[in-house]
Order: structure tokens, then sequence, then C-alpha cells
């Protein structure tokens, strides 16, 4: 739903009359607010899901004030972000949710030490963190990076909000990594191995993450 307002923002936005600066005001500061908001809530989530739902909504705030600025390089990325994050996101939820089929909780600190027993999950784990992250060379980069250059030449304040809601992303999404994958596996937990099914379901969404990674010229 966050990407299909994303796309409806964007198709609708240019077809309307020339914004105002006064009127993006109110709607610049409640996205660039969010993204801080969206990240002190999933600094302190015990919910997987809801960790990585919140991820997403800060992740869209960066989106919507890109769009709102009308941009060449605005909207260039907001396109790359909200498709890299569809895929990332994506590939979160369904870790999360295979989590949930073995645990039948979605606590974050029930599967510490996951990586023990799953050491293959513990790298799908770390590829789909990595990428929500904005790792350098990814996609996800290539979209943050031109959505906080176009903010700053909008108005070069918004880089203290946006540099501490990178940070925060960060620092949860190492939270969950850190939470889930290390520490002491509880006791009395019989947990079945990874199908091949799941393995192939996360690999189709990497792949074109990767794909896209090595040739983001085909979106621009």
């Amino acid at each position: 739903l966050l990407k299909l307002g994303g796309y409806g923002i964007i198709r609708v936005l240019p077809i309307c009359p020339p914004p105002n600066t006064t009127l993006i005001y109110p709607f610049m500061m409640l996205a660039l607010w969010g993204i801080i908001m969206t990240s002190l809530i999933g600094l302190r989530q015990p919910d997987l899901k809801a960790l990585i739902a919140y991820s997403s909504v800060g992740h869209m705030g960066l989106m919507i004030s890109a769009t709102l600025i009308q941009t060449h390089w605005g909207l260039s990325g907001a396109m790359l972000l909200m498709i890299a994050h569809g895929l990332t996101s994506s590939a979160l939820f369904c870790l999360a949710n295979m989590n949930y089929e073995r645990t039948h909780s979605r606590a974050l600190l029930l599967l510490q030490g996951a990586q023990i027993i799953f050491p293959l999950m513990a790298a799908w784990w770390i590829i789909a963190s990595l990428t929500n992250m904005a790792l350098p060379p990814t996609i996800n980069f290539m979209g943050e990076l031109l959505i906080l250059t176009t903010l700053m030449n909008w108005c070069p304040l918004t880089i203290i909000i946006t540099a501490i809601g990178t940070t925060l992303t960060a620092a949860y999404t190492l939270y969950m990594l850190l939470c889930t994958q290390h520490g002491k596996l509880p006791h009395g937990l019989s947990l079945p191995p990874m199908m091949t099914r799941e393995h192939l379901l996360l690999a189709l969404h990497m792949i074109p993450l990767i794909l896209i990674t090595m040739k983001p010229n085909l979106l621009f």
C-alpha cells in the first residue's frame, strides 16, 4: 500500500497546479518528522513484524519528501527507493514469517542465536538487513543518495533530520539482526530446518535487487 500511495503521488502531483511553497511546508515537516518518529518507535519495538513495518513507513517518509519537491533527481530517487525497498521489505517480511512458522511468536528475542542452527537463513538476514540500511553500492543507497541531495539543495537544514533518520535506521536494523541471530538459543524449541522453497523465495527477492544494482540505468 505504501508503494501504491507513492505511485499515486508521483502521477497526480504533475497534473496539479504548481505547488505553493507555503502549502508544501506542512507536508514536508510531517514527512521528515515521521522518519525520526518511526525510527525511534522501531528501536523500542519487541515485535519483529511491527519493526519491519515501521521501517517501511520511515523509508516512505523520505520518498514523500522527495516527490513533494518535484525535481528530476527527487523523482528518480523516489522511484529507485520504492522499487528497492519493495523488494527488501518483502524479503524481511518473508524472513519474519519463517521465524513465526517455527516459534509461533513474533517476539524478537525468542529466536536469538538462530545462526547456530540456521546458518543459511542468517546469510539471508544479513543480506536483507544490509540492503535495508542502504549499504553502498546497493540500489537502496543510490535512491537515498539522490533523495538526500535533493532535500539538501531544497533546504540545507534538512540534512540534520535526514542524517538522524539514517543513523536511527542503521541502529534499529542492527538491533533486529543481533536480536534474531546472535545470543544464546532458548531451550525447549523444536525447530524444523529450512526448506528449498524458502531459499527460492528469498532468492527471487534478492536476485532482482542485485541485478538492478549492477545495471541501475534500466530504471532511469
